[in-house]
């Protein structure tokens, strides 16, 4: 097996008063080819994506991943949320994290909570953007059907069946996207990847190694 390197650390950017906490993971020997970002939901943190084996995954699989504690959350606890009155709000917000941790043509991983970052992201910067991974997120009914179908990004829908609310909800409206894939996981709830790792993991290099 591809031997992998783990790292710790904090990025600071200027919507936020508090340094980010982040984990990274990367192949140990020759270059990666591809950077992801892992965002996650309101009751998880960076460490979800290390305990489930993502973090290892993307790096055996030859990506660079970082996987970032949001605001407020997990080890980011004293980082204040950006605001939208006047500041370059969630867009700016990731834009800024991509650039400090030197993300280019970034893979974004947005479940639950996150999609009110990564939606505005997307929307606004999508050519910074390889490829979106919704996980049933938050947010997606602020955005009409056109504004969708303007996204070229490719796209891979997931969402257990189990997830009554924010599953349906979410596939309903990102299904506008215009270049999507959908991932329906058996049997799993709202945080499937939790529920399922090994399909999870699975859905996910298939989907990359497509890129």
């Amino acid at each position: 097996m591809a031997a992998v390197k783990m790292t710790e650390g904090t990025v600071q950017v200027e919507s936020c008063n508090a340094p980010l906490f982040y984990r990274q993971s990367q192949p140990v020997t020759g270059e990666a080819k591809v950077s992801v970002l892992l965002l996650h939901g309101i009751r998880f943190s960076s460490e979800n994506w290390l305990s489930i084996g993502t973090l290892e995954t993307l790096a055996k699989a030859g990506c660079r991943a970082v996987a970032i504690d949001l605001p407020e959350l997990g080890q980011s606890k004293s980082a204040k949320a950006p605001v939208a009155v006047g500041t370059p709000a969630p867009a700016g917000f990731l834009k800024e994290v991509c650039e400090q941790l030197n993300l280019t043509s970034v893979v974004v991983i947005s479940p639950s909570l996150s999609g009110m970052y990564s939606l505005p992201f997307l929307l606004e910067h999508q050519a910074l953007v390889r490829a979106y991974i919704p996980v049933a997120p938050i947010c997606t009914d602020k955005f009409t059907a056109e504004q969708y179908q303007s996204v070229k990004v490719p796209s891979l829908i997931v969402y257990g069946d189990q997830d009554h609310q924010l599953g349906e909800v979410s596939l309903r409206n990102l299904s506008n996207l215009a270049n999507h894939k959908v991932v329906v996981m058996k049997g799993a709830g709202h945080p499937c990847y939790l529920d399922d790792p090994d399909t999870w993991h699975k859905a996910l290099t298939d989907f990359l190694n497509t890129l």
